[in-house]
């Protein structure tokens, strides 16, 4: 592993939002994109740490983030998969009273 592809998008340290928000909108770009396929693993906090370059605490976080979005689940002792996703051209549940 010593050839480090650079990362497809990079991370703003200076930005005003928080590391661990931009790291979960690039893997929920790559969860929508279907690069991370539905009920695949997402790489580890290790490799999403390493990949980055932040704190594996920040990747733990961006984890967390993703799971309250609902993109994915964690299961002890596997990891992190991605979440089926309803089709996207489901069209919205209007009002009736409207």
């Amino acid at each position: 592993m010593s050839d480090k592809a650079e990362p497809n998008a990079t991370l703003d340290p200076m930005s005003a939002r928080p590391l661990y928000v931009q790291l979960a909108d690039v893997v929920a770009g790559k969860i929508a994109s279907g690069e991370l396929a539905p009920d695949r693993p997402i790489p580890s906090e290790n490799h999403l740490a390493d990949e980055y370059g932040v704190a594996r605490l920040t990747a733990r976080r961006a984890a967390q983030e993703l799971r309250e979005r609902g993109l994915i689940v964690t299961v002890r002792g596997k990891g992190s998969f991605v979440v089926e996703q309803p089709p996207s051209d489901a069209p919205e549940e209007s009002a009736p009273n409207a």
